[in-house]
Parts: structure tokens; C-alpha cells; sequence
């Protein structure tokens, strides 16, 4: 396969609808104040490219397979690397409907799991090489990250303690408990659905893991999964911020103003308490060893040590 020579060092260039770059079309645009917002968004791509040139050493080139998880709207000129567990069942919905020519109204009318049918979007790894090239150079392209383990530990929770998951459980669940607990019974060898945490945890460290294959992409780390150093975001959105961020993104490739980012259900969400909560039985040693293996999305995308691990 030919590299994609546009990705390599390659400072973004989108030119929105009006041949501007999205950062002119921001600062004239009525619609933006002069703001804090915009202020915040240059501060988190300078200090992604800092953590980058401080951290990569010898750049690499993208194949193919880097970009599977870059999905295109080629009407609005869009490129978004979704995350899971980072809001991006209902990214999906809404880039559905700016590419759905009218077929979709509202995100929420798309059920979640049509959302994630492959052929309901298309992926930048679809693309022939020079077409993969321009959209590189000329599409705006975005991100949405979360704080790395509130993150995994969301995967943990949907994946491996609800019933209805049983692909998950028979796929990671049985290869967890046959490798990392100590006389497993015969239901829960054959099951899987019942992984405790800790036993996730030593699965993600486990040597063998990564060695037999690429980590799903549920606990994949985001610089794997979008690599950041590479390819130029022009906006990192954050979990945190996800309603002001989401909109942010909407407004600036002109999205019509009836399409709205689907307002988040905080009902079952996974929080820093509840995070906390299931650190507390892994021993420092395993919280040093799991904090290592997350550092670099720790480090690209500003977010501090958990107050409650206790590596210090």
C-alpha cells in the first residue's frame, strides 16, 4: 500500500465551504464571540503537538488500517476518528444525519445499533490514496476524548456487567477467567460473564494479550486508535465538554441549525467517584503498571493523575 504522504508532517489546512481555513472562518464568523472557547481549543492543540514532538521520536507514516476509524462526511467537508465509550454512539447518529441527504432528522430516531452497522458510514480507509490524501489536507477533522481510565472502566461496566452482552463475554469474558482466576468454576470458564475488575486488569497487562492480538477497540488507547501525532486535529473535543464542543464542531462546518448533538443521559454514566470506587482493590503495583500503559493519552490530552490512584 502507498502511504498517505499528507499525514506526515502536515499542519491542518481545511478549507470550509467558503475556501477559508476553520480557524478564519471562526474569527469572522457572528456567530462566535471572541472566546474563552476558542482560546481553550488552541491551547489543547498546542499542547497536543507539544506532548507529540516531545514524545515521538521517529515519525512513521499512516496505512490503510490507521484509518478505519475516521469516518467522512464528505458534504460538509468533516473528518471524526470516533472513540468508544466517548459519546460516539451519538456522534455516529448525528453523522448520519449530515450525510443521510435528508434521509435522517434527528440522531435520536436512529436506534444506537444502527448506528454502529458498518455501511451506514463510510471510513477514510475506503477511499482510494489520493482521495485519502486530499480529505487529509482539506477536511476539518475532530476528536473526542475522556479521562482514560473513567473511560476503561465504562468499557468494563458495559461490556462485562451487563447480561445481554454475551458476545463480549464469551469472546474476552472466558479467555479472562481461564488465564487470571485461581480455580474457575466450570459455568464461569464456559459463560464468562462474570469478569471481576481486577481480573480485567491483569488481562490488559497481561504480556500474552497484546501479543496475540490488538486490544479491542473499547479499552484500545485513543492515540492508537486516531494517532494524534500524525494526523492534525483541528478540534480535540473532551467528554467533559461535550455539549459546548459538540456544538462548537456543528457550527463551524455550517451544519444546519435543526441538526443538535443528542443532549447526554446522566443516569448511568460512569463517574470519577464510581471510577475511584473500582480502583480501590487493585494494588498500587497494578495501578502504576495500568497508569503506564494509558500514560501517552494522559499525557496528550492534559489530564492529571487520579487523586485516587496511589502510585505517588
Amino acid at each position: 500500500l502507498t502511504p498517505f504522504s499528507a499525514s506526515e508532517d502536515m499542519r491542518s489546512t481545511w478549507q470550509g465551504k467558503a475556501g477559508r481555513s476553520p480557524l478564519q472562518a471562526l474569527y469572522e464568523s457572528d456567530q462566535f464571540e471572541q472566546s474563552s472557547l476558542q482560546a481553550v481549543h488552541q491551547q489543547r492543540r498546542e499542547l497536543l503537538s507539544n506532548v507529540c514532538s516531545r514524545y515521538t521520536r521517529k515519525r512513521r507514516l499512516l496505512q490503510r488500517d490507521d484509518l478505519r476509524h475516521l469516518v467522512v462526511d464528505d458534504t460538509h467537508g468533516l473528518l471524526y476518528c470516533y472513540v468508544p465509550k466517548v459519546a460516539c454512539t451519538n456522534w455516529k447518529r448525528v453523522m448520519m444525519v449530515l450525510t443521510g441527504q435528508g434521509k435522517y432528522q434527528d440522531p435520536l430516531e436512529i436506534p444506537a445499533h444502527e448506528a454502529h452497522v458498518p455501511s451506514n458510514l463510510r471510513t477514510l480507509s475506503e477511499y482510494s490514496v489520493p482521495e485519502i490524501n486530499y480529505r487529509l489536507r482539506s477536511y476539518l477533522k475532530f476528536i473526542f476524548v475522556r479521562e482514560p481510565f473513567e473511560r476503561l472502566v465504562s468499557a468494563y461496566r458495559n461490556k462485562f456487567t451487563l447480561s445481554y452482552n454475551t458476545a463480549f463475554h464469551k469472546r474476552y469474558g472466558t479467555k479472562i477467567i481461564r488465564r487470571h482466576r485461581q480455580e474457575p468454576s466450570d459455568r464461569a470458564l464456559e459463560r464468562g460473564d462474570d469478569v471481576r475488575f481486577e481480573e480485567f486488569v491483569y488481562y490488559l497487562l497481561d504480556p500474552r494479550t497484546q501479543q496475540e492480538e490488538p486490544f479491542n477497540e473499547h479499552w484500545e488507547r485513543v492515540h492508537s486508535l486516531c494517532h494524534p501525532c500524525i494526523i492534525h486535529y483541528d478540534v480535540v473535543g473532551k467528554y467533559e465538554t461535550l455539549a459546548e464542543d459538540a456544538n462548537y464542531i456543528l457550527q463551524l462546518v455550517g451544519a444546519d441549525t435543526s441538526v443538535k448533538f443528542p443532549a447526554s443521559s446522566k443516569t448511568t454514566r460512569t463517574t470519577d467517584d464510581m471510577t475511584a470506587q473500582f480502583f480501590q482493590d487493585i494494588s498500587p503495583f497494578y495501578q502504576r503498571k495500568l497508569f503506564n500503559l494509558y500514560k501517552m493519552d494522559y499525557l496528550l490530552f492534559n489530564y492529571s493523575i487520579p487523586s485516587y490512584l496511589r502510585i505517588r
